[in-house]
């Protein structure tokens, strides 16, 4: 089925409008993602975005990453209306496999990974409310950051400037959401401080899918010596007993969106949820704390960073006795505590070469985690969902050293760029619980990843770019802990390993209107796939070779008096190039849409005291598993709006916003549980739905 113009129609609506009158520049942003030096988006020989400031608190709550990364070309944020999954989010398609959690795209917060050795990370770790931009990198240019770099999400947190000021942010919304924040910044002398504290509340859109969410951020950034400056950071995250509604089969769905599936054996009547049966609900405490060291010499830097921390999780699944009863099961309780460290060192030597400057940046990343996990039977006698017997004990250990170089040649109207990265994975289980078996063993991973990137600038207002590169991704620990419904670990899972081009091109069509555009190719041998789905547990398998292919456009512009554009479009052709199993040669990758959407039309008062935007997304169908057999997820198009206000007296700044989500009140499948063997792949999108959001501000 091919991506139907009716989906579409909101977001071309707004891309009509992009070619507009010129006024005055914006600012340019400096941004380090791609080649560790500082850059405009415009002069990156990769397709990267900047979502600043404005763009994540535009009339949000500030809780999911999703709610500012929608307006984003090559990557698709699904708020999955599950707090105990997290986040969904693929870039090109790498990570849409994932059941929870992020994996596939490398996570980075104030220089800090919020991706742990393994690839896998949390977003929901992510501060929002201090966040200054976030930078989105795609393409070859990922793979530079080593394992699970099929993209890379960086936030970075403001510095605290200025006179003391203090704030309070209250939201709330449909379905028994609200949120408060207050954070206080300021700078006394050299030291620039940041505190943020928030508690955000919701009773669900879906049914059992409650949760409470306690986030804390601190900053302090010193200047200890000429041409330094020092940063540290902590910050916690706690959700006790967040409900989990699982996943519905599509009859399910059709039935009640917000239902959830329906338990055929209980016993009770009427019938539970399996979820609301087994009462399942995921706990997690997270906290860690880190630091990092920049100094200048010239136009030389010594950058070090060191961080470590904790996360403890106890979830709850749905399992039945019956599927509980194999010897060689590990229960459907898991309860682990992780700790975590690591440490990245790097230098930027800079130099003339052959008429032009050379820049190069050498530098080794290490980082290491040890979860001492768990797993019990989710019942006592005829009680479900309590904790029971003992089926799990083992300490898992996952290290990662990864050395890197990059440089950067300049002259003229050329850049070139090239790194290479050696990513070595050690991964080791202790199995103490015998009586499954030993599932004690190690595996090792090691592979070297060569970025190569060329920019020329055709014009002044035309840059032409081509790249280059080599990547891979080994398994997480998650997809190791099984192989088949039931079986141990999985010893014989190897990483997928993939090549990377791209050509773009990135141009000034006035001075308000600017176009950036790429196509791309990405072939992928042993890709990591869902073997199985069951109970919660899922194993996964190496499937042939995949191909994906395609392209990426963006487009703003500014007009005269206060409009602004932005549209982005993103078509994905994601195959099996080669069949396996069941699976034939050109199926569609799950979890992918062929095409993705996004349009937005605002207006702001020359003083900046009101706006208002109409936005618009649209997704084409989305396949649930590999051999394309089942229902997938229909395409869909949703609008929604949002205005703001904003008054100042004296000390005082006053803001406040509403937002109307869904406004023609479609309804749709939001994100899907790839590969569930159960078919209970669909997750429900809310209906229309509303935001409403005050703060004020007081500087001293």
């Amino acid at each position: 089925m091919k991506f139907r113009p009716t989906h579409l129609h909101a977001a071309a609506v707004l891309c009509v409008t992009g070619f507009a009158v010129a006024a005055e520049e914006p600012p340019e942003v400096v941004v380090v993602s791609a080649t560790r030096v500082g850059h405009t988006v415009f002069d990156m020989p990769a397709a990267i975005d900047i979502v600043d400031a404005d763009r994540i608190h535009a009339s949000q709550a500030r809780v999911n990453a999703s709610e500012a990364l929608a307006a984003v070309p090559g990557l698709v944020a699904q708020n999955r209306q599950n707090y105990a999954q997290d986040l969904q989010i693929s870039s090109r398609g790498f990570g849409a496999r994932s059941t929870f959690g992020v994996r596939g795209v490398r996570l980075i917060a104030d220089g800090i990974p919020a991706s742990m050795p393994d690839g896998q990370g949390q977003a929901a770790t992510f501060n929002l409310d201090i966040a200054e931009r976030i930078e989105v990198l795609r393409g070859p240019f990922s793979a530079i950051y080593g394992n699970h770099s099929g993209g890379v999400i960086q936030l970075f947190t403001r510095d605290g400037e200025g006179a003391p000021a203090l704030e309070t942010t209250l939201t709330a919304g449909s379905y028994g959401s609200r949120k408060a924040d207050v954070n206080a910044q300021g700078k006394q002398t050299d030291v620039g401080y940041v505190l943020d504290a928030s508690r955000f509340e919701t009773d669900g859109y879906r049914g059992h899918s409650a949760a409470t969410r306690d986030q804390a951020y601190a900053k302090l950034t010193l200047a200890p010596a000429d041409g330094a400056k020092l940063s540290i950071v902590a910050n916690a995250l706690r959700q006790d007993d967040t409900q989990d509604p699982l996943g519905a089969t599509w009859s399910s769905y059709q039935r009640d969106p917000r239902a959830g599936e329906i338990d055929t054996t209980d016993t009770q009547s009427p019938k539970r949820t399996l979820a609301d049966r087994y009462n399942t609900r995921k706990s997690i405490d997270h906290q860690q704390i880190g630091a990092s060291w920049e100094q200048r010499l010239g136009d030389d830097r010594l950058r070090l960073t060191a961080y470590g921390g904790n996360r403890q999780v106890v979830q709850y699944q749905a399992f039945s006795k019956a599927f509980q009863a194999p010897a060689t099961h590990s229960g459907g309780v898991v309860d682990f505590d992780r700790d975590f460290y690591g440490a990245d060192a790097n230098w930027l030597h800079a130099t003339q070469l052959a008429g032009g400057k050379l820049s190069t940046t050498v530098g080794i990343e290490y980082g290491h985690s040890t979860d001492g996990r768990k797993g019990y039977e989710n019942f006592v006698g005829v009680q479900s969902g309590v904790k029971g017997a003992l089926r799990r004990d083992e300490s898992d250990n996952v290290s990662s050293l990864d050395p890197y170089i990059q440089t950067e040649w300049q002259s003229g109207a050329w850049m070139l760029s090239a790194g290479l990265r050696h990513s070595s994975v050690r991964i080791s289980v202790d199995d103490r619980f015998l009586a499954n078996g030993n599932d004690s063993g190690g595996l090792d991973y090691s592979h070297t990843t060569p970025v190569l990137g060329l920019l020329y600038r055709w014009s002044p207002e035309l840059n032409v770019y081509a790249s280059a590169a080599r990547g891979f991704e080994t398994p997480t620990l998650n997809e190791l802990f099984y192989s088949g419904v039931a079986g141990g670990f999985n010893f014989g899972l190897q990483a997928a390993r993939s090549t990377h081009l791209e050509a773009g091109l990135k141009t000034r069509l006035n001075e308000r209107t600017r176009v950036n555009a790429a196509i791309f190719q990405v072939r992928t041998s042993d890709e990591l796939v869902v073997d199985s789905s069951n109970g919660g547990r899922t194993s996964y398998r190496n499937a042939g070779s995949t191909l994906r292919q395609g392209l990426e456009l963006s487009l703003d512009s500014s007009w005269n008096p206060g409009l602004s554009t932005r549209v982005a479009l993103t078509t994905l052709r994601a195959v099996y190039d080669k069949g396996y199993g069941l699976v034939q040669e050109g199926s569609r990758l799950p979890g992918v849409p062929n095409a993705y959407a996004y349009g937005e039309l605002a207006w702001q008062d020359s003083d900046g005291r009101y706006g208002a935007a109409l936005e618009a997304i649209a997704s084409s169908r989305i396949y649930a598993e590999d051999a394309n057999a089942d229902q997938p997820a229909p395409g869909y198009s949703v609008l929604n709006a949002r205005v703001n206000a904003s008054q100042q007296w004296r000390g005082w700044r006053f803001k406040q916003f509403a937002r109307l989500n869904n406004l023609l009140d479609k309804k749709y499948v939001g994100s899907l549980i790839v590969g569930d063997t159960n078919k209970r792949y669909y997750e429900a999108a809310p209906g229309r739905n509303w935001l409403l959001g005050a703060s004020a501000q007081y500087r001293f």
